[in-house]
């Protein structure tokens, strides 16, 4: 494309994998080079253009200006895609995904989803998410070098697992095929065919197995959420197959993103200052302290929006069908909101961190995605302590998620406590 504002985005078109420079870049995401381009862009009095391919993007990285945009669905539609993987293409899953559909349908859809996703509803699922916590972490009591991050990765897969009804045996081989998804340039993911090959491989290895899985569940409906997206009324009848698929595998891909990766993100970055110390000292500050690792980790790294009118952000003038990209973990890190922005406080209030979005596609799962962590770090700070790395962290090369993958650390079990968590 030539100079923003020149032709409309709408007739442009971004092939996978065209997205190698600037804030597009996966391979930026595989260190933390990323965050001095974040803090240069916030310093701007106006947004500034990426051009990829023959489209490009907006980057919106101060965090009235993320808000701005996430919360207008009339002014910024999410039916035309929604990451840059579809940069330029129009998404097939638009009206038909929850994540990729605007108001007022997207209520619609969203509506009994987020009634058994709420907390009264997790709430009797601690004791399932308590026991695969445990299971995961079981491994850390041996004494022995333990990857934090690839038993991160395995996690969200399990409770979404259980909470969809699918197989245990399957939940190894989702998982890959989810980060595939997600990072397809990954070195451990990237198949020697390219990364559209692999990208496009990973998508109909998933489809076809919830194609199969959802075909059967609709003869034996139960209370899982499969069962409650495929009972699911929109527009006077219920979800078509295609529908129920292509919402099942967003919310697996959803729990990939938000529950792996903030975990990693303390391990990694606040294993030698103390953080992890003073935390385990006062677990009455999880809460909180949760908060302030998604504020800083903030997994999810952007979410696309398409301007439906001529408007402005940032005294930017954004055209009709341009494409604006949201940067949250920027704005989680923007001084005009956060006092010492880059400083972790895990008794920090207010803390309205955008790490699961805002407005009207506020994630539907940050509630499992909440209690979840707050098991999860009470388990670990609470049942071990002297960690230490094992080993150099390996980021994911990915620009949807920022996270860790591998992350090798030895840990000493708390007596009395960590032993009892492998039973």
């Amino acid at each position: 494309m030539q100079s923003p504002n020149g032709t409309a985005g709408a007739v442009a078109r971004c092939p996978v994998g065209a997205a190698d420079r600037g804030l597009a870049a996966p391979q930026l995401y595989g260190s933390l080079d990323f965050r001095p381009e974040w803090a240069r862009l916030r310093e701007r009095d106006t947004l500034e253009w990426t051009t990829v391919g023959d489209t490009g993007f907006w980057s919106a990285v101060r965090y009235c200006d993320v808000d701005q945009v996430l919360r207008d669905s009339q002014t910024f539609t999410s039916e035309r895609g929604t990451l840059l993987a579809v940069l330029g293409v129009e998404d097939p899953a638009g009206g038909k995904q929850i994540a990729a559909t605007d108001p007022p349908r997207h209520t619609v859809m969203r509506n009994r989803l987020q009634k058994a996703l709420g907390i009264r509803a997790i709430e009797q699922q601690q004791d399932m998410i308590t026991r695969l916590v445990r299971e995961v972490l079981a491994p850390l009591a041996d004494g022995g070098v333990f990857d934090f991050g690839a038993a991160m990765l395995s996690l969200p897969v399990a409770i979404a697992g259980e909470a969809m009804g699918l197989p245990r045996a399957d939940w190894p081989r989702l998982g890959r095929l989810l980060t595939t998804s997600i990072a397809p340039e990954d070195p451990d993911y990237l198949t020697p065919r390219g990364v559209k090959p692999t990208l496009d491989r990973a998508h109909r290895e998933l489809f076809a197995y919830l194609q199969d899985v959802c075909a059967q569940r609709r003869d034996n409906l139960g209370d899982d959420l499969i069962s409650v997206l495929i009972t699911t009324e929109v527009d006077g009848r219920v979800m078509t197959p295609g529908e129920v698929i292509s919402n099942c595998y967003s919310l697996l891909l959803g729990a990939t993103v938000t529950t792996a990766h903030p975990p990693t993100y303390a391990l990694t970055e606040h294993i030698a200052d103390g953080v992890l110390d003073r935390w385990a000292d006062d677990l009455s500050v999880t809460p909180s302290a949760v908060e302030e690792v998604l504020r800083l980790g903030s997994p999810a790294s952007h979410f696309m929006r398409y301007a439906t009118t001529d408007t402005q952000v940032r005294g930017t003038t954004i055209r009709a069908g341009e494409a604006v990209v949201c940067w949250l973990g920027s704005a989680n890190r923007d001084g005009a909101v956060f006092a010492d922005p880059d400083t972790f406080d895990p008794r920090r209030r207010p803390n309205r961190h955008l790490a699961f979005g805002t407005g009207p596609h506020f994630c539907v799962g940050h509630v499992v995605a909440r209690v979840t962590l707050r098991i999860l770090f009470d388990e670990l700070l609470g049942g071990f302590r002297d960690f230490r790395p094992a080993g150099p962290p390996v980021r994911l090369v990915s620009n949807v998620i920022s996270g860790y993958k591998h992350v090798p650390i030895t840990a000493t079990p708390v007596a009395g406590r960590a032993g009892s968590r492998s039973s």
